[in-house]
């Protein structure tokens, strides 16, 4: 028998056999679910049992697989409402807020809105901390301030539409640090300015912060920024102005004696 004699024959053996492999790899699934057929009170049981042993990804699992089977009633009420934590907790900042966003959208007269509108606040609250722990970083003037702003304003409409909220107090008292925490980044980018002889766009930050921030303990320093930097630019009425009105406002301020003798000199 010829060399292609004898090649063909065996070909014609290993085809079918692996046509005969090929089919039965078909008939078997890509991955076996074994919460198929699982009634939703198993699958919610199962969410709440990964979420509170801190294993997120896993319960997201199972919370989508009551969206996707059970999509009516509680059930899919309360999945889309532990997504959203669970999704905060795991790290993923953008898809809680998404989550949050939806639940709103679907759900605007649910018992818990309230909720899902506090968890947007504290998911950009958290992104917002890296900015408070610095406050000054090196390039003051091109620091994102937008997710620290945006927190300020979830929990300001979380209050506004439920002033009678469990969660209204905390986000008042996180409204206030916020109010606080962006003066004093401004005041840190005016003083910046300062240093830099860059005085139109001290007095411009302080002004800024004097108009938008005007109960914040930061006003005192914007007052005390503005009056230097007006001294500095040979403007004394201005700077006497800006004294003026600090030391009617704040008459213990430490700044004054410093000040004063700046404006004398300039006058």
């Amino acid at each position: 028998m010829s060399f292609a004699m004898r090649y063909l024959s065996k070909l014609l053996i290993v085809l079918p056999l692996a046509a005969v492999l090929l089919a039965g790899c078909s008939l078997l699934p890509e991955q076996i679910d074994e919460t198929k057929g699982w009634p939703v009170q198993r699958l919610y049981s199962e969410a709440k049992e990964a979420m509170s042993e801190g294993n997120y990804q896993i319960a997201i699992g199972y919370l989508d697989k009551i969206q996707a089977r059970y999509p009516f009633g509680r059930y899919a009420q309360q999945a889309q409402i532990d997504t959203i934590y669970c999704q905060y907790k795991d790290g993923e900042p953008d898809a809680a807020i998404a989550a949050a966003d939806r639940f709103i959208k679907a759900n605007p007269r649910h018992p818990y809105v309230d909720y899902a509108y506090y968890m947007k606040g504290l998911v950009n609250f958290q992104r917002s901390n890296t900015l408070f722990d610095r406050l000054a970083p090196v390039d003051r003037a091109k620091t994102d301030t937008n997710t620290a702003r945006q927190s300020y304003n979830d929990f300001s409409e979380l209050v506004l539409k439920f002033p009678n909220s469990q969660y209204a107090e905390d986000s008042r008292q996180r409204i206030l640090f916020l109010h606080n925490s962006l003066a004093a980044y401004e005041i840190n980018v005016a003083g910046y300015y300062l240093r830099r002889g860059a005085y139109v766009a001290a007095v411009n930050r302080a002004k800024y912060v004097l108009e938008t921030y005007a109960r914040a303990p930061a006003a005192e320093d914007a007052l005390s920024i503005m009056t230097q930097a007006y001294a500095m630019m040979g403007m004394p009425q201005l700077a006497a102005d800006s004294l003026r009105v600090l030391e009617r406002n704040y008459p213990q301020s430490p700044e004054l004696p410093k000040l004063n003798a700046l404006v004398k000199g300039t006058g």
